[in-house]
C-alpha cells in the first residue's frame, strides 16, 4: 500500500494569514520586507503640476515670431522702405563727404531759408553721395559682397566733382524728401564708379541703381513728400548766386 508524499505546511494558519496582511500593508506603505529585514521599496513618481512663469521673465523673451517693434518716433519719423526679417541686413553704396567750413557756412545759409517754406526740414548729420539704392543683404552674404565690391573698384583713382546746383529730391516711396547739391561735374566718372556696383549688386541677384542718375549731396530732410512747398518760388532763391564760389569736392578711388 502506497503512502501520498507528504507536503510541508507551515504549522498555522494564521501565520499564512499574517504574511498575506504584511505584503497588503507594504504595498500600501511602501516597505518590502525580504526575509527578516525590511527596506523601502521604489515608488513610481507623483504626477508634477508645472509652475507658471512669472509675467516679468516673459517679458524678457519676446516672441522672435513677431519681430522687432517698428516705432518710426524713434528715428525722426522715417518709415522702413521694406519689413526688418532676421538675418537680413539693409546695405547702402555711398561715397562719404568730409564737410569743410566754407561748405557748412554755405549750408548755414540755405537751410534757414528753405525752413521758411518747410518748417520741418531738418540738417543732414553726415554726408555722403549715394552709388547704389538700399538692398537687402542676407548676413553669410556680406563678405563675399565686400570682397566683390573691392575687386571691382580697385582699378579707380580719385577725382574731383563738382556740385553746386541746389536740387530737390523724394525717395521712391515719397515717405522724405531731400534738398541736394547735384553733381554738375565729374557725372562721367560716377556713372563708371556705378556701372561696377551694379555688376556686383547684378551678382547677388540685388536691384541695380536709377536709370539716368542725378548724382547728389544730401543738405537736409523732412518726413513726407514736400517737393511743392520746397520747388518753385523757394527752389529759385535757393539757387547759389554766380558771385558764390563753391568749393569743389574729392571723390576717393
Amino acid at each position: 500500500m502506497s503512502v501520498a508524499p507528504l507536503v510541508g505546511y507551515s504549522s498555522s494558519g494564521s501565520e499564512d494569514e499574517g504574511e498575506a496582511e504584511a505584503e497588503a500593508a507594504s504595498a500600501t506603505t511602501g516597505w518590502i520586507r525580504p526575509g527578516n529585514g525590511r527596506r523601502r521599496r521604489s515608488q513610481s513618481p507623483l504626477p508634477c503640476e508645472k509652475l507658471p512663469v512669472p509675467e516679468s521673465v516673459l517679458n524678457m523673451f519676446p516672441s522672435t515670431a513677431e519681430g522687432p517693434e517698428d516705432d518710426c518716433t524713434k528715428h525722426g519719423g522715417r518709415i522702413r522702405t521694406f519689413p526688418h526679417e532676421r538675418g537680413n541686413w539693409a546695405t547702402h553704396i555711398y561715397i562719404p563727404y568730409e564737410a569743410r567750413e566754407e561748405f557748412l557756412d554755405l549750408l548755414d545759409v540755405l537751410l534757414p531759408h528753405a525752413q521758411t517754406y518747410e518748417p520741418r526740414l531738418v540738417r543732414m548729420e553726415e554726408f555722403h553721395l549715394s552709388l547704389s539704392q538700399s538692398v537687402v543683404l542676407r548676413h553669410h552674404w556680406i563678405l563675399p559682397f565686400v570682397q566683390a565690391l573691392k575687386d571691382h573698384m580697385t582699378s579707380f583713382q580719385k577725382f574731383f566733382f563738382t556740385a553746386n546746383q541746389v536740387k530737390i529730391y523724394t525717395n521712391q516711396e515719397k515717405t522724405r524728401t531731400f534738398i541736394g547739391f547735384e553733381v554738375t561735374s565729374g557725372h562721367a566718372q560716377f556713372l563708371e564708379l556705378v556701372s561696377e556696383v551694379d555688376r556686383v549688386m547684378e551678382e547677388f541677384g540685388l536691384a541695380t541703381f536709377y536709370q539716368d542718375p542725378s548724382f547728389h549731396v544730401s543738405l537736409a530732410w523732412c518726413v513726407g513728400d514736400a517737393h511743392l512747398q520746397l520747388e518753385g518760388q523757394c527752389l529759385q532763391e535757393l539757387q547759389i548766386p554766380p558771385n558764390v564760389t563753391v568749393p569743389s569736392l574729392l571723390a576717393a578711388g
